[in-house]
């Protein structure tokens, strides 16, 4: 059976299911400033207890939460090693070429990588927990005050729903052509960086086509169902947020609070 792409809406009934669009992306945005205010060890623990809460709470089996951050940890460790050999380096440990290790370094590496990781985990879950067409829905009810200066909301909502789903379309795409490359006999997992880097090439190319030949089979695909974004559409009156969906942003506006201020 053939996995199912990282950020995939899968239909469910959990709690996060059953969150409001518009919380889940106003709760979102909040928890990625929560994120970016922890400056200490404790800080990160709250963070990454609410992120592992969230995951919990989404009945989402655990690798599709993770999504693609395991096959990212070389990726994670090239920018830990930046932080840790590079910044701060006043006060390094030692001196060896251009590589000057330092406490201030190691922990500014681990907290750069603690946040990608935090909000890779988040965004995954709101794609996996919530439909395109109620991402579209959210976006434009959130943009929907810079209607009055002129801001075309309903195309920007639907570009920006379009880029969300297109993430797991094109590593589902990437994935073949690698698959595909593979079998031609590119080497990408060889150990040298020469030879990873002449296989990483020619990925490139098909990467780019295959990418405008979706965008414009989907921009085929809604012509031919009437999709006209120059027209006016009726506005369908977004629904009353119930006690959950306030409990959901009232916890995620708590952590950020408790970030800048306390911890």
């Amino acid at each position: 059976m053939t996995r199912l792409p990282t950020g995939m809406f899968q239909p469910g009934t959990s709690l996060l299911h059953r969150i409001d669009p518009r919380v889940k992306l106003v709760s979102f945005f909040v928890l990625l400033a929560a994120v970016v205010g922890a400056r200490n060890p404790i800080g990160y623990l709250a963070a990454l207890a609410v992120t592992a809460l969230i995951v919990v709470l989404s009945k989402l089996p655990l690798k599709t939460a993770l999504g693609d951050t395991v096959g990212m940890l070389p990726f994670f460790a090239v920018i830990f090693l930046m932080n840790a050999c590079f910044y701060a380096t006043d006060d390094a440990w030692f001196r060896f070429w251009i590589f000057c290790p330092s406490p201030a370094g190691v922990a500014q590496g681990a907290r750069v990588v603690l946040n990608v990781l935090i909000v890779l985990i988040l965004s995954n879950v709101l794609t996996c927990t919530t439909s395109p067409m109620d991402l579209t829905t959210a976006f434009e009810s959130l943009f929907s005050p810079l209607r009055f200066l002129g801001v075309p909301t309903a195309q920007v909502a639907m570009i920006l729903s379009v880029a969300v789903q297109f993430i797991p379309t094109l590593f589902e795409e990437t994935e073949a052509i690698r698959k595909a490359q593979t079998a031609r006999g590119a080497t990408f997992e060889s150990r040298k960086l020469s030879e990873k880097a002449r296989a990483v090439l020619p990925l490139a190319v098909p990467i780019f086509l295959a990418a405008f030949r979706r965008a414009d089979e989907l921009s085929l695909a809604m012509e031919a169902r009437g999709y006209d974004g120059s027209k006016k559409r009726k506005k369908q009156k977004g629904a009353p947020l119930h006690p959950l969906d306030w409990s959901a942003l009232a916890a995620a506006c708590a952590l950020c609070f408790a970030q800048y201020r306390f911890l």
